[in-house]
């Protein structure tokens, strides 16, 4: 079927690969699909649910029918569409969702129970019987679910992600788009122009216009030799931009490797492009009608057509009919008849259309019916009051032009319908910075695509402070688009709309008629447009069906959400990098070498990794250190490192106002050089985290969460901040990595503090108090703030000076009897105190169970107050924090033991509370716990059994208040 002289593959280096077992060759160039038609194989696939015999129908991302497995085992890459899959050297392609063979597939026989089959089907076959769900519906459903198959093996090769910023993003490389890039970057703009195929040009490689007396293909490597010679280009081919988000950010898939045999280079690369100024020249999609019999092998796309003919050199059959309703048809005709393929018909569904080829020509005509199974053999047509057959075996269908507006509608924008077009464009408020031109602006002559291009670019170029520049347009096929509307021809027989799905125009009348009208509500139903090609060549046809169904226009009519991604994506190139420590980093805060010297355990603490303890000489195990580390700094100064702090800035003028609203109490009234103690609650009223607010000047706040929680805070404050209060003036931005932090604890911490800071009055601080200072020239934010419940400090640093701030501290320290301290010393200090971490705030706490309660302001409202204030989250029969002493014999008590009445037996439904942090107190020569308890802050000085179930521990407890040592912090407040 190959056609001599014509395509753009290269020749000279043949190429063969297997398709199901059998040897197909093939030419450097080629795609699967294009191979495939090379060799006359007709059938590429099976439907979904009725298992119909599916041929090539497109050439491009839109392709819904041919879906194929490549390589094998670990190797094998499932659902690969044959029109985007490159050939290469022993390539092995397999079939999908048949057995056997595709041409003898047992599934067939669902087809004819398509009478039973019909949309809905299964929301009103699986109810009943009930008990029928788990071991006969779901297990059936299960074994249906999916097309292809995945090896169940990990893949051999790893895909990568990478991330890239320009001035001006161009999404597609057609005329528009090259135009669009060529003058953006002539201005001097960073371009990077983003293209899905293996080859720039977009439509231009399929059609045989000429530009500026070039032919397409000449004409789109003149200009890709000017942008590749620009330092400020980057063309991207073999990458999809899949989807639009945020402040200009994209994301693009690349298939790195897969055009090749499999080596070390990765499979696929997922980009974040973050773009100021993007063009989406993306083109537009050719869509068929819905007509019966419209799915046999052999009816395609009028478009796809000649891209294999002029592109690939294939002849799609022996003898072809066109059908049309725009000048698309007779395009294709005139490529057929010059590439030596019979013309049996051109049909054109516009009753004055005219035509100046040497076929038979039926204006106003339609076709009612397709013969044949595994392939097309003719077509039942209707011209004015006469039916005739017209045998053929292959049908090119053109039912108009889709612009591809998906991307532009990514955010939130609605497509807009145009009466002249016959189609959706793009929005008036696409995606912020983004311009439409070209096919995609709903212009499909090529002169009009230049000049859109040429728009755009300048558009892009004037945005970004650049002086324009514009490049002479070349002449160019300039023909007006004209179309009559033909979406269906109805007749005996079903009419296809999803082919991947089998969804026909009937389905989508009964979802009408079940009141199913809503296109959303239609699309579930039916399943329109919910298989991997996510109805780009059926979604408007079966809009048009619908609205003809409820006598509403398509305009009024509407489209269902665009969403991302444009295509789909493999989890392995979304999720990129995210295997072994890609998954769980190693995060090292700038001391961590310096405390591993010192023969300190690192363990894992959230993200981070953090110096356990620091063991001296002699010390057999971890408790010695620990107990010795606690006394050090009860009795002169301690130094540990909290850069694994989550610290955020709010900055602005509104930034009190947004933290009386994040917090439960007041921030905006804090003092300049003040800290204040802040407690923030889910929406839930549960809390979610504490920490504290300085304030360094009046429009500028600093925050401490929890290590744990750091990025959870993030999240809800850009929540509150465009969500909630989205007035407000204002900015967050988190700086945790950007400052090293220690804490310095302990009677002598003042004395250490002054010794290094180059102004020591700076040293002199109330308690919760903040000042800005500096240490050999570096600036330094010091904090008189204590987590020890010693007289205590802590001292940021940018991350970069942090390991030799901590060398400093701890010079100095030893110098005052002192030293380092770890994590399990820091815990120790904090359970004595009563101290909370997550441990305590476990997502299911409310402040009135932590004791906290009095920080709900009833001066203001702020997230979670409404809530919290249910009654199911307050009084006695809630579970609140206490403190635990063992009495009696017992010495040990363990964390997350239940707590049980003194004489109760240890069940379940005996159960009144449990243990949340227990640790030994060297300071008080006993065991410490932290629990929540029933009641717990009105049973002060009972006793209770605490039984630890799992580890066989048991004792007697008394009850008591959650802070063991200083209630009445003389200590911490010097």
């Amino acid at each position: 079927m190959r056609l001599e002289g014509r395509g753009q593959i290269d020749r000279d280096h043949p190429v063969r690969f297997t398709f199901d077992g059998r040897v197909i060759d093939a030419f450097r160039g080629d795609t699967v699909a294009s191979a495939l038609m090379a060799n006359d194989i007709r059938v590429v696939g099976r439907s979904f649910k009725y298992h119909r015999p599916r041929g090539l129908y497109s050439a491009g991302s839109d392709e819904p029918n041919a879906l194929v497995t490549t390589g094998r085992g670990r190797d094998a890459l499932p659902n690969v569409r044959a029109t985007m899959q490159e050939v290469w050297e022993g390539l092995d392609v397999t079939s999908q969702n048949r057995w056997p063979s595709l041409t003898r597939d047992v599934g067939a026989i669902n087809d004819l129970f398509s009478p039973f089959l019909a949309a809905g089907f299964y929301y009103k076959t699986f109810m009943w019987p009930r008990a029928f769900w788990e071991r006969v519906y779901e297990p059936l459903i299960r074994r249906a679910a999916g097309l292809g198959r995945l090896s169940g093996e990990a893949a051999r090769d790893a895909s990568e992600k990478a991330f890239a910023h320009c001035d001006v993003l161009v999404i597609g490389s057609g005329p528009a788009g090259l135009m669009a890039a060529l003058t953006a970057a002539r201005a001097g703009a960073d371009v990077i122009l983003a293209e899905e195929d293996s080859h720039m040009g977009g439509r231009l490689l399929s059609e045989t216009d000429t530009i500026g007396g070039l032919s397409g293909p000449q004409w789109v490597g003149s200009v890709l030799n000017e942008l590749t010679a620009l330092p400020n280009v980057r063309v991207m081919e073999r990458t999809t931009v899949t989807g639009a988000y945020d402040q200009g950010t994209y994301g693009a898939l690349e298939r790195v490797s897969l055009h090749r045999p499999p080596g070390r280079a990765p499979r696929e690369c997922f980009w974040r492009i973050a773009a100021t100024r993007t063009i989406l020249a993306a083109g537009a999609l050719e869509r068929g009608v819905a007509f019966p019999g419209n799915d046999r092998p052999g009816v395609m796309l009028a478009s796809a057509l000649r891209t294999y003919v002029n592109r690939w050199g294939v002849a799609p059959g022996q003898s072809a009919v066109v059908w049309g309703n725009t000048d698309t048809a007779h395009r294709t005709a005139r490529d057929l008849a010059s590439a030596g393929i019979h013309v049996a018909a051109v049909i054109d569904a516009r009753a004055d259309a005219t035509t100046t080829g040497d076929w038979p020509f039926y204006p106003g005509g339609e076709v009612l019916s397709t013969q044949g199974r595994l392939g097309l053999k003719g077509l039942q047509v209707r011209h004015g009051r006469r039916e005739f057959t017209v045998w053929t075996d292959c049908l090119a269908v053109s039912g108009g032009w889709n612009p591809s507006v998906h991307l532009a509608s990514h955010i939130g924008s609605r497509p807009v319908w145009r009466d002249d077009i016959q189609a959706f464009v793009a929005g008036p408020e696409p995606v912020p910075g983004m311009d439409v031109a070209g096919a995609a602006n709903g212009i499909f002559d090529t002169a009009g695509c230049l000049a859109d291009g040429l728009r755009a670019g300048n558009v892009a170029v004037q945005a970004i402070g650049l002086e324009t520049h514009s490049p002479d347009l070349p002449d160019a096929e300039a023909t007006p688009y004209a179309i009559t509307p033909l979406w269906e021809v109805e007749g005996k027989g079903r009419a296809w709309l999803d082919l991947q799905n089998d969804v026909t125009t009937k389905d989508v009348r009964l979802a009408a008629q079940e009141n199913f009208r809503s296109p959303e509500h239609m699309k579930r139903y039916t399943t329109q447009g919910m298989s991997p090609d996510q109805g780009k060549g059926s979604n408007v046809t079966a809009l048009a069906v619908l609205a003809a169904a409820t006598g509403a226009t398509v305009a009024a009519t509407g489209t269902t959400t665009y969403r991302p991604p444009f295509v789909p994506v493999t989890i392995s190139a979304m999720g990129a990098g995210a295997k072994g420590k890609g998954f769980a980093p190693e995060r090292f805060t700038p001391a961590h070498a310096a405390a591993v010297e010192l023969g300190a355990p690192m363990i894992e603490a959230g993200l981070w990794y953090r110096p356990s303890f620091f063991p001296l000489s002699g010390e057999r195990v971890w408790r010695e250190s620990c107990d010795r580390e606690v006394r050090m700094v009860r009795e002169s100064v301690g130094v540990t490192e909290v850069s694994t702090l989550g610290k955020i800035e709010v900055m602005g003028p509104d930034a009190g106002t947004f933290l009386d609203v994040v917090y439960t109490n007041t921030m905006s009234s804090l003092a300049v050089g003040k800290v204040r103690y802040g407690l923030m609650l889910r929406e839930d009223g549960h809390v979610m985290d504490d920490g504290t607010v300085a304030r360094l000047s009046e429009d500028r706040f600093v925050l401490t969460t929890t290590t744990a929680a750091a990025a959870e805070v993030m999240r809800h404050l850009d929540f509150v901040a465009q969500g909630l209060r989205p007035g407000l003036n204002l900015r967050t931005v988190s700086v945790t990595e950007q400052w090293a932090q220690f804490a310095v604890a302990g009677p002598r911490s003042e004395a250490l503090v002054r010794s290094i800071l180059d102004d020591p009055a700076a040293g002199v601080l109330p308690f919760m108090g903040c000042t800005e200072a500096s240490i050999s020239g570096t600036g330094v934010r010091v904090f008189r703030i204590s987590f020890s419940g010693e007289k205590g400090y802590e001292i940021a640093i940018p991350s970069d000076r942090g390991e030799a701030l901590w060398r400093l501290l701890l010079a100095h320290a030893r110098m005052l009897g002192g030293g380092p301290y770890g994590l399990e010393a820091l815990n120790v200090l904090r359970i004595e105190k009563g101290f909370l971490t997550h441990a305590e705030m476990n997502g299911r706490s409310t402040a009135f169970d932590l004791g906290l309660q009095g920080m709900m302001s009833a001066k203001k409202d702020f997230i979670g107050k409404a809530l919290a204030a249910r009654p199911g989250l307050l009084g006695e029969t809630r579970e609140q924090l206490v403190g635990l002493r063992p009495v009696g014999a017992a010495r040990m008590l363990t964390a997350g033991a239940y707590l049980f009445g003194e004489g109760a037996a240890a069940t379940r439904e005996a159960q009144q509370g449990f243990t949340t942090s227990v640790a030994w107190s060297p300071t008080l020569d006993t065991f410490l716990g932290l629990a929540f308890l029933v009641n717990g802050r009105a049973r002060h000085g009972e006793r209770l059994r605490m039984v630890d179930h799992m580890r066989n521990v048991e004792a007697l407890v008394e009850v008591g208040p959650p802070c063991a040592f200083d209630p009445d912090g003389g200590r911490m407040r010097g």
